[in-house]
């Protein structure tokens, strides 16, 4: 398994981007997005969290989650708000739209991009035949699903808002912005799953440059990543699952006693190393049983189970369902609304 601990993580959420929104806005306008969870069964079925991002590719625009100060943006900056908050994206700060997506149902999913008009607080136009040449805004919106269960230590550690500005450090970021209109434009053959490729290295992107501004003394797991004895200890839980670690064991390893390694840890990542090996694991064991047709004996085995009794308890303590059940009923889900994009 890699060494690299965040696409580690990354493979085993099953990380998937989709871009849905082409949005031209003029004059004093205001959109409104309800949170995540209520809209992601409309927008990405059987997707557990859905992460929403909005990168301005023309004009500038205020962002921010409802009932919090905005943030402003201009041409070349993505803003993403990791948790699903309900937010709004408009022409100037303290406008509020209509967080109203009754009318997904009845839009035409099978050419993506959509595209949208907006002049003033409503949708004037859906999916219409070309963006708004006379726009002062264009914006792209888009979706970014991932696993939350049994464990994502990822999306945690992110802020509720996360701000990318445009600059001579991310460049491909304003390309990824003018990539995408023209893509909603053309709707050439094959677009839609590259600009999905393209969320999804934009969000690992944003993931690392958050990491990198951290000040010295953040704790979380991103802060755990860059410790070099925590960081450490997490890459080797994460490349040999199996392994009958101990914390002693591990200790040796990364090059601290047992009682350091034990309050550095759990002071970075909030809970002791025994207890992230349980958990990840059971992240681990879970992105098996959806990948494979392995049998639930196997997969305990390679995970680090002495048993399958032993593997199924925590599961089922981890999910709420035994891994066959929770098998069974994900497979089902796939097969009758589709596979995440």
């Amino acid at each position: 398994m890699s060494q690299d601990t965040l696409s580690d993580v990354l493979r085993a959420v099953r990380l998937r981007g989709a871009v849905f929104f082409n949005v031209s806005c003029s004059g004093q306008w205001a959109a409104e997005a309800p949170a995540a969870k209520d809209i992601a069964p409309l927008l990405m079925p059987g997707t557990e969290h859905v992460i929403e991002y909005h990168a301005v590719a023309q004009g500038n625009c205020w962002a921010g989650i409802v009932g919090e100060p905005p943030v402003h943006l201009s041409a070349g900056d993505v803003v993403m708000f990791p948790h699903g908050n309900a937010h709004v994206v408009s022409s100037a700060p303290g406008l509020r739209g209509v967080a109203d997506f009754s009318w997904s149902p009845n839009a035409s999913t099978d050419r993506l991009p959509l595209r949208i008009s907006y002049k003033g607080a409503n949708v004037q136009q859906m999916d219409c035949a070309e963006p708004d040449p006379d726009a002062e805004a264009m914006i792209v919106c888009g979706f970014l699903g991932c696993d939350l269960k049994p464990f994502n230590p990822l999306i945690a550690a992110l802020p509720r808002l996360l701000h990318l500005r445009a600059g001579a450090d991310n460049a491909w970021i304003a390309n990824f912005t003018q990539q995408a209109v023209a893509e909603a434009s053309a709707r050439r053959p094959g677009g839609e799953a590259m600009l999905a490729r393209m969320s999804e290295m934009m969000f690992v992107d944003a993931v690392r440059r958050h990491a990198d501004q951290l000040p010295p003394n953040s704790a979380g797991w991103l802060a755990g990543l860059r410790d070099r004895f925590v960081g450490r200890a997490l890459a080797l839980m994460h490349e040999q699952p199996a392994q009958h670690w101990t914390i002693d064991e591990l200790g040796r390893c990364v090059g601290l006693s047992r009682s350091a390694l034990h309050e550095r840890f759990a002071e970075l990542i909030g809970v002791p190393p025994m207890q992230y090996l349980a958990q990840w694991r059971m992240q681990a064991g879970a992105r098996l049983l959806l990948e494979t047709r392995s049998t639930v004996a196997t997969i305990a085995v390679e995970v680090g189970y002495d048993s399958e009794a032993a593997f199924a308890r925590a599961f089922k303590r981890s999910v709420g369902k035994p891994p066959a059940a929770w098998r069974r009923e994900r497979d089902a889900g796939i097969g009758a609304k589709g596979s995440p994009r």
